[in-house]
């Protein structure tokens, strides 16, 4: 090998070193956590509009087809297995990914890629950007992987890619039905709520760029800024306002946490502030809730009954799809079966007020199940279940 070849072998090496360990890391992160890659799949289709929300029930899919792609190119990458298809793939990829990240950063229609899951949150021109780099460094792959002369013999190759793909379903297979063994959220176990939603008083606010609209006499519209407009001058007269967000600010890990039952009683410091435990099942949406973990549900409740202790369910549902879903699972008959007080025999009043409303949003992000369950004492986060793991 000559001068020139070895420097193109140490750069096409590096090259794709960077980019298998890239790969293999989007893909772990996104494996670990396969609702969460569904979720972010969604806000996009849902955020395009369109004929795109029709693709909505293929997001499943995608998640899983996109989780094993980046899966397979980074090992195959990384232990140099036929560079030549990886790199033109990878070519391929980023072709369509960087177009695409450029306009989600100009448009901003979600606020952030989740490329790299919850474990690294990058902006829109962040990960624009970082495709830019990645992209650079799959031309100069192409450039030199004649260079690059193969490891492994077509059998050995083979094995590493089927033992690569059963490991990438293995993982997404255990945190489906468990949950993530690698918790990037901030309502893990441990984790104290209330200190999380605190802001700082020297917290930097958000910056927005306000912009106010005037006719005057002739019906002409101009913009103004705050530090211009017309203040008190009868030619003109306020049509609109508009505000951009300019810089964001400090925002809390924890933002959006609350609770509130049926009775419209905000109850979200009742729980964060009790010193016996709590339990929290979560049901994001019950039309979606898997009806086969009804009896556990319903066993979480009677248990905590029996101890004295509160339970609570959380859900994004309206409350008719709450009396619905209370009906057609049994729930009332649940109670009948243990509830022997006759002022407690009220279950239009027991679902109120076990029933309790919080963001889905938030709701997905506590926990990846529906059902899932957490249990708070004294705000903290002391254990954390998917219930078909229970």
């Amino acid at each position: 090998m000559d001068k020139g070849q070895k420097i193109k072998h140490i750069i096409g090496s590096i090259a794709r070193t960077l980019l298998g360990l890239t790969f293999i890391f989007s893909g772990f992160v996104k494996a670990v956590d396969p609702l969460g890659t569904v979720y972010k799949i969604e806000d996009y289709l849902k955020a395009f509009g369109g004929f795109f929300t029709d693709f909505l029930p293929l997001a499943g899919a995608a998640a899983v087809l996109l989780i094993l792609v980046e899966w397979l190119l980074g090992w195959a990458m990384l232990l140099n297995i036929r560079t030549n298809w990886t790199a033109w793939i990878s070519l391929a990829f980023y072709l369509v990914m960087t177009p695409l990240t450029l306009w989600i950063a100009l448009t901003n229609p979600v606020s952030d890629c989740g490329c790299f899951g919850d474990a690294l949150v990058l902006t829109n021109w962040q990960t624009f950007w970082k495709n830019v780099v990645l992209l650079c460094l799959v031309i100069i792959l192409l450039c030199c992987k004649k260079s690059i002369p193969q490891l492994f013999s077509n059998w050995v190759e083979l094995c590493i890619v089927l033992v690569t793909l059963a490991g990438g379903c293995g993982i997404m297979a255990y945190s489906y039905t468990h949950l993530p063994p690698l918790d990037f959220r901030p309502y893990k176990v441990g984790n104290h709520i209330p200190t999380l939603m605190e802001i700082p008083e020297d917290a930097e606010p958000d910056v927005y760029e306000t912009t106010l609209i005037y006719a005057n006499d002739e019906g002409e519209e101009q913009e103004f800024t705050l530090e211009n407009y017309p203040k008190n001058d009868p030619k003109w007269t306020f049509v609109d306002q508009k505000s951009v967000l300019v810089k964001k600010g400090f925002e809390a890990p924890i933002h959006d946490f609350e609770i509130i039952n049926l009775q419209y009683d905000d109850i979200t410091y009742d729980v964060l502030e009790s010193e016996e435990p709590v339990t929290l099942v979560v049901m994001y949406d019950l039309k979606k809730t898997d009806r086969t973990q009804m009896d556990k549900v319903f066993h979480l409740y009677k248990e905590c009954a029996d101890r004295g202790e509160q339970c609570y369910f959380l859900t994004g549902s309206g409350e008719e799809d709450i009396f619905g879903f209370a009906a057609e699972t049994g729930f009332y008959d649940y109670l009948e079966s243990f509830v022997v007080d006759e002022e407690l025999e009220d279950w239009e009043f027991i679902v109120q007020s076990t029933f309790c409303y919080t963001d889905p949003v938030t709701l997905k992000t506590i926990v990846r199940a529906n059902p899932g369950m957490i249990v708070v004492q004294n705000g903290t986060i002391i254990e954390k279940h998917n219930l078909k793991q229970l």
